[in-house]
């Protein structure tokens, strides 16, 4: 006789516990509730183990001698780096000797031309008038040396991000595999690697042009990978239900779909590769870069701005003339009239040349360094102390030293290392998977494991500090650009001033101001990532499907239930991708902070530099991008596990 079993009872969870997040944090404090008593009695201290520490020192040493041993007869040298290095020389010479042959009238001539062709009138003008400005500050010939240096570099880097990027976004597992050399790339301090590059190839341009492509590469990549997943997926399908091949529908439809995230990458590459010019200048560079730095060695801002400011021009006036090409704003002429103003500049240049005036005359200069070393002087004078009211900057750095840095770096350090693990782990599992959680919980105790987990701490409570600050201006500027068109056109210049001034222009003034500490190298930082954090909210926001905000609107939603209901929801990709630049362009100045009494990881990958100390150097900046690795992991999850659901 057949037995009859009854159903099994289910009994229903509580709707708390229904929640993927809340049931990842029990399992979290289950096992803290396990771990955390064997780990107080093993290492009571609350320090990171010295056991469990690795001295890289030896082999970093050796690997140094071995370089500079090796650097004249190995193979790798001769037949690889060596090709490298001169096809580099070699390109940024024949974009020199080109603009000296073209002299002052035909650069300024032939820039404005093409400015005219792909942007317009006021372009033009723009163009011809940043140029022309060059000149006049007595810059003329250092600006073509930084202009030669920055064309090779930018076309090296936007090649190179680009083909990172489409692979990125083609394919899941190589997006998965670039994440975290893309992150190195960025976060790694110039001042680290700077010092492998310059065993390898030498104080001179080649080291100059690969660090500012390390640098400016990451940037193109992230976006061209953006907007490769971004494309429509109804574009898609209809090209795909038209028979069109894997290659055909990228040419057609997603290279075309994605072409706002691509000249957004090629800003960013530009306006990153520029401000690498100064860091440059310690390797060779040359250029403007080596006006700041020989002017800011001896305390001499207004030298030091009058060669920043070329710096600036430059990225305004490549800024306008690829955003304009970009919308296709450029004059409806045929290519007679082109043809036409090419020759007239042409023909201009030879005039100049058979006149014997190529270079800029000495007697159109303008001298800028006096005024505005008595306007920093004033500053430093009325403003650091002594203010009725609101007091002085000097009390603002002390205020958010003590009541803000302080205490996030002494919370961290009074934690036990084990306890930061697991906080790391309870942030980055909730919203991402384990290995998610594994990646950053890794990153984070390799700080430990290279002997730096104090330092690393110092450096973390600077970085969350101005992350945080970063993201509330960004975030709030961004919104409004993105609604309103005039706050965009006046917020342009701005940004393009704090993005491209090279940070050891404004490092003084914020000195003069703040003093010498932590708060400074903050201060630094947010100026400095604010405006990546603002262009990426500001991008997205307008990108939100037209459609999905007027079916807002004929529902009666109000501008600001658009914006939370809305906007803010659909934009969600280019805003974690702009939490994601404001971490890795705080943690790009964090060395520069270091200068400036930051201390911590910035000072010891400085010192490196400054010393020839291979290991102290590496190990900082290793330390640094492991930081970047856990703090992109803890903020960037979301997206992927949204990807994956959609």
């Amino acid at each position: 006789m057949a037995t009859i079993t009854a159903p099994a009872l289910r009994v229903p969870l509580p709707g708390v516990l229904r929640s993927p997040v809340v049931r990842k944090l029990l399992v979290l404090g289950l096992a803290a509730a396990v771990l955390a008593p064997l780990a107080h009695a093993r290492w009571h201290s609350g320090t990171w183990p010295a056991a469990l520490t690795v001295d890289l020192t030896g082999p970093l040493t050796r690997a140094n001698d071995w370089i500079i041993d090796n650097r004249d007869s190995h193979p790798l040298f001769l037949y690889f780096f060596g090709h490298v290095s001169n096809a580099v020389v070699l390109s940024v010479r024949a974009v020199y000797l080109f603009l000296l042959a073209a002299g002052w009238a035909g650069v300024t001539a032939l820039g404005a031309v093409v400015a005219w062709r792909t942007a317009g009138v006021r372009p033009a003008l723009g163009t011809a008038a940043a140029f022309l400005t060059c000149g006049l500050l007595g810059m003329w010939v250092p600006t073509m040396q930084t202009l030669a240096l920055m064309v090779v570099a930018v076309l090296a880097s936007v090649v190179v991000g680009a083909l990172l990027g489409l692979a990125a976004g083609l394919s899941d597992r190589m997006d998965r595999a670039l994440r975290p050399v893309l992150d190195t790339m960025q976060v790694l301090p110039a001042f680290a690697y700077l010092l492998p590059v310059v065993l390898v190839f030498g104080i001179g341009v080649p080291a100059a042009v690969l660090a500012t492509v390390v640098y400016a590469a990451p940037p193109m990549a992230r976006l061209t990978a953006l907007g490769l997943r971004g494309a429509d997926k109804e574009v898609l399908e209809a090209v795909e239900s038209l028979g069109a091949t894997a290659r055909q529908r990228l040419l057609t439809a997603r290279i075309p779909l994605a072409r706002r995230e691509l000249l957004l990458g090629l800003n960013q590459t530009i306006m990153m590769a520029l401000s690498m010019a100064v860091i440059a200048s310690v390797i060779g560079g040359g250029g403007l870069g080596d006006r700041v730095y020989q002017a800011l060695a001896s305390v001499d801002v207004g030298a030091a701005l009058a060669a920043g400011i070329p710096i600036v021009l430059l990225a305004v006036v490549l800024d306008r003339v690829t955003a304009a090409a970009g919308r296709g704003t450029g004059p409806a002429h045929g290519r007679r009239t082109t043809y036409a103003l090419l020759a007239a500049a042409a023909a201009l240049a030879v005039a100049v040349r058979l006149a014997g005036r190529p270079d800029w005359p000495d007697a159109w200069t303008v001298t800028i360094a006096e005024p505005v070393n008595r306007v920093v002087d004033w500053m430093t004078g009325h403003l650091y102390s002594g203010v009725p009211v609101v007091g002085g900057t000097a009390d603002w750095a002390g205020h958010f030293t003590t009541w803000v840095l302080d205490p996030v770096r002494d919370g961290l350090l009074w934690l036990p290392w084990w306890s930061v693990l697991l906080l790391v782990a309870a942030l980055a599992w909730p919203i991402g998977t384990w290995r998610t959680a594994l990646t950053a919980v890794l990153a984070m105790a390799a700080t430990g494991v290279l002997g730096v987990w104090e330092p690393s701490l110092d450096t973390l409570s600077q970085v969350l500090a101005a992350v945080a600050v970063t993201l509330v201006l960004g975030f709030a500027t961004g919104i409004a650009a993105a609604r309103s068109d005039r706050v965009e056109r006046l917020l342009r210049p701005v940004l393009d001033v704090f993005q491209t001034m090279p940070q050891f222009v404004y490092l003084i003034p914020v000195v003069a101001l703040f003093g010498v500490g932590r708060a400074p190298a903050v201060a630094a930082a947010v100026v400095y990532a604010l405006p990546a954090v603002v262009r990426i909210t500001a991008q997205g926001l307008r990108q939100v499907d037209p459609a999905a905000l007027e079916s807002a609107r004929s529902l009666g939603a109000t501008g600001g239930q658009q914006l939370r209901q809305v906007q803010l929801p659909l934009a969600r990709p280019a805003l974690l991708l702009a939490v994601n630049q404001g971490v890795v362009l705080v943690l790009a100045v964090v060395v520069i902070g270091g200068l400036v009494g930051g201390g911590a990881l910035g000072y010891d990958a400085v010192f490196g530099l400054a010393q020839g100390d291979l290991a102290t150097g590496l190990v900082a900046g290793a330390a640094i991008v492991c930081l970047g690795l856990m703090l992109d992991r803890v903020t960037q999850p979301a997206a992927r596990r949204t990807e994956k659901g959609a």
